[in-house]
């Protein structure tokens, strides 16, 4: 189940307040709950099959003398039913699973965009987003956040899930032990009744019905133990990797966004002291180019302050000049 196909890596976002490469490196298997309920499905179909195609021979090993005593059918009933109880609410923590997972990758995408809603498209219900809502609150209200207790919480609560499954896969095995020592019990009082009257035919009818339902139980409930079994501990990896996915976002993303620490200071002073140590070049060589610009200034104005002097004695020639050729008279 560990392929690679769906498995989400969120780059980095270049942005001040995650630190650059804070979402660089998250990974988490998107599509992990829909492929376990896609087997489950699968198996349970290619079981249906093989029964149906056996349904003679387990007639006569679950049908055959039960006008005897029900124990037999009693016990089935009941470990089929536990079992169905149990496939029904895995099936449904696995729905939930994968649209908390798609929930996840679709606030990825959108930390990829530079629009600065990551809970766009995503159902207010969902996981990550009560956790982005609840740490927007802690930090609305200048509370400290603790992540450790956060991520206790949220394992606790998707624990409470899975009690049920977790109490059947416990007593699912335990009874078909229990049919195996009521059937036992049953063979035992029909080999007594015939041990008192050698020609009981009753008797031996009990010990052969005793034992063909020893037989029924233990194997009903050993084939429910391992196909539940083995899907209780899928629909736990689920709930592993979801919660793993929304700690590593949190502490990757949301964390530098809403908690304030000595450490998250220190960085960001230091790239604020480097900002400033770029915006102090920048104005040094701005300042040059101003005076390269005030020294072309004053030399054009000493240039018209010298045109000026000269102006009047070059105005008086050219007047000279146009008295002469005109033959004008001084006035």
């Amino acid at each position: 189940m560990a392929r690679t196909t769906g498995v989400i890596s969120l780059p980095a976002r270049n942005s001040a307040v995650t630190g650059g490469n804070a979402l660089e490196g998250i990974q988490f298997r998107r599509f992990y709950s829909r492929r376990v309920l896609l087997q489950m499905l699968i198996v349970g179909i290619i079981t249906a099959a093989l029964m149906i195609w056996k349904a003679d021979k387990l007639a006569e090993i679950y049908l055959a003398h039960h006008e005897i005593t029900p124990f037999g059918l009693v016990i089935n009933s009941i470990i089929l039913v536990l079992f169905l109880l149990g496939v029904l609410r895995i099936a449904l923590l696995l729905i939930r699973y994968t649209r908390e997972e798609n929930a996840l990758a679709r606030m990825m995408r959108n930390l990829r965009k530079p629009d600065d809603n990551p809970l766009r498209g995503i159902s207010g219900n969902s996981l990550i987003s009560r956790r982005y809502q609840l740490m927007q609150r802690l930090h609305d209200a200048h509370t400290p956040i603790n992540h450790g207790a956060l991520a206790s919480t949220l394992v606790a609560a998707e624990s409470t899930r899975t009690s049920l499954p977790r109490f059947i896969n416990n007593v699912l095995i335990l009874t078909g032990v229990f049919g195996t020592i009521v059937s036992l019990s049953i063979a035992l009082i029909g080999a007594s009744s015939m041990l008192e009257n050698a020609v009981d035919v009753g008797g031996m009818g009990m010990v052969v019905h005793g034992m063909s339902t020893a037989l029924s139980t233990t194997m009903t409930a050993i084939a429910c133990y391992l196909y539940f079994g083995y899907f209780f501990l899928k629909v736990t990896d689920a709930q592993t990797n979801l919660v793993s996915g929304i700690e590593e976002i949190t502490a990757s993303f949301l964390m530098p966004r809403f908690q304030v620490q000595s450490d998250s200071v220190v960085h960001q002073f230091a790239g604020l002291l480097r900002g400033l140590q770029l915006l102090v070049k920048q104005m040094g060589a701005s300042q040059d180019k101003f005076a390269e610009v005030e020294a072309s200034l004053t030399r054009t104005l000493e240039e018209l302050s010298h045109q000026n002097t000269v102006l009047p004695a070059q105005m008086d020639e050219v007047k000279g000049i146009l008295r002469t050729g005109f033959r004008l008279h001084d006035e």
